[in-house]
């Protein structure tokens, strides 16, 4: 019961949409302009970079909030805060609110990382940004992010149940980038 409420928990925060927000406060609707994604990136485009940033924290600290929240309330529940950081992902890319039409999940991903442990945050980051800059394309951060960090839960000694966890969402994350993925490869990115 306690996992499909850190679930529910999480799901329900992803489902705050800061990018919705700030697109009816000046009148737009981000779904219909820029990537029509709900994410920071789109923000950033239609609204400006001060906005997008904005959205891209608070995507972020909405999945630190699910998952310590979560892991606070149910200790005795193995992976509990790793679930609702993963639900929150989920939340995130398809908000029941908002007809499951949201962003791509990368923010609320590195929010599920930062709640697990700041170091981990930092050494995805860091390489993904790196490679970023090098491959002059943003797709490989969440396909960097998506593929370590199960790796990093495992090293770090995590239980079966964060590896799961872990392994879904990253695959998750890779899977909602596919399509950055392919532009990418045909040299339309």
């Amino acid at each position: 019961m306690q996992s499909i409420l850190s679930v529910l928990i999480g799901y329900l925060l992803g489902c705050m949409s800061p990018a919705a927000f700030l697109g009816r406060k000046h009148n737009k609707d981000l779904r219909k302009e820029g990537t029509g994604n709900l994410g920071a990136t789109n923000t950033a485009i239609v609204l400006g970079f001060g906005s997008g940033a904005l959205v891209m924290v608070l995507d972020i600290l909405k999945a630190v909030v699910a998952y310590h929240l979560c892991a606070g309330l149910f200790p005795e529940t193995d992976g509990a805060g790793m679930a609702a950081g993963a639900a929150c992902i989920l939340g995130h890319c398809f908000p029941v609110f908002l007809k499951f039409r949201g962003g791509k999940g990368l923010a609320s991903f590195g929010g599920m990382v930062l709640a697990f442990s700041p170091k981990v945050f930092l050494a995805i980051v860091i390489p993904a940004v790196a490679l970023m800059v090098v491959l002059n394309t943003g797709v490989v951060v969440p396909l960097f992010a998506g593929v370590t960090f199960p790796v990093f839960v495992w090293l770090k000694g995590g239980t079966l149940r964060q590896i799961i966890i872990a392994v879904a969402a990253g695959t998750f994350l890779i899977g909602m980038h596919i399509g950055n993925l392919k532009k990418f490869l045909a040299g339309k990115d």
